[in-house]
């Protein structure tokens, strides 16, 4: 497993009954995972610290319960990047910490490819790998269907004092957008995806994870420069392995090159336990 274990302005400091307790920066939050299904606590008074908590309705949805004073939005930091965190509804707050491991990844290649790099950044969400590839050096298409997120993404470039960077943000639905690239000849050395389960597009295009993610990295090999750096594929799909994502790339990917894949997860402060957060499946030069 690759463990975000770099963290300076984020940590969870405890996690039991399907909660985990983290410190963002200086608040503190309790949210659901699905995979805590332990029930002891480690450290019982942290969970009297938190700011707020993400309550789940029986019915469906659910929202926040403040504890204490909090601001409505804030700023962490990762190494030299730095993003906007607010709550949300549905428990998220703009930023998936887990994914360090990847804008570390990123940033390496990009930073020792010996040429100019294109990456494309699709179900792009807030720009976390937006913002890493363009720390980078790289030339960034960003795609999301949401034009709140996308509107999120640009301030998170802009608190990283990335603004003047090369990052095009497009407000569409992927496979359209991947199908019209296509048409015009435009090729990326990068390819980044982290589709939802399920979803929507701008249109009520409805996507599902195990019925359109083949056919999507199939769509996406098409776009791949001649001389590609990496293709990325995250998810967080219930019951998919990450061999899954493995396969999907070497039947995909007929270029040279290392294919890995497994978990990405986020330690415990002051504990052996670590917190699975999802798979990656990987394609490097």
């Amino acid at each position: 497993m690759n463990i975000a274990n770099n963290w300076k302005d984020y940590e969870i400091l405890d996690m039991a009954n399907g909660e985990k307790l983290e410190r963002w920066g200086n608040v503190i939050l309790i949210r659901p995972d699905p995979q805590i299904i332990w029930k002891n606590k480690s450290f019982p008074k942290k969970w009297e610290m938190a700011n707020a908590r993400y309550n789940r309705s029986s019915s469906g949805g659910g929202g926040w319960k403040y504890n204490k004073k909090m601001p409505e939005s804030w700023k962490i930091k990762y190494k030299d990047l730095t993003f906007n965190i607010k709550p949300m509804g549905f428990k998220h707050t703009g930023l998936f910490p887990e994914q360090a491991v990847n804008w570390d990844w990123m940033i390496s290649k990009i930073k020792n490819a010996k040429k100019d790099i294109n990456v494309l950044n699709l179900f792009a969400y807030t720009g976390g790998a937006t913002v890493a590839c363009s720390y980078a050096g790289a030339s960034v298409c960003h795609v999301d269907s949401s034009k709140g997120m996308t509107t999120w993404a640009k301030e998170n470039l802009a608190t990283s004092g990335l603004a003047d960077r090369p990052v095009r943000f497009i407000v569409d639905d992927v496979v359209k957008f991947v199908n019209r690239e296509i048409r015009r000849g435009h090729k990326y050395d990068g390819i980044i995806m982290d589709p939802p389960s399920y979803g929507r597009g701008t249109n009520g295009e409805v996507w599902k994870f195990e019925d359109n993610i083949y056919e999507l990295v199939e769509l996406c090999s098409k776009v791949l420069s001649d001389n590609p750096l990496f293709f990325l594929i995250n998810s967080y799909t219930t019951g998919i392995s990450s061999a899954v994502l493995e396969n999907i790339l070497r039947l995909n990917i007929k270029k040279e090159g290392k294919i890995t894949h497994g978990e990405i997860g986020l330690p415990m402060t002051n504990s052996k336990l670590i917190l699975p957060c999802g798979i990656y499946g990987r394609w490097e030069k």
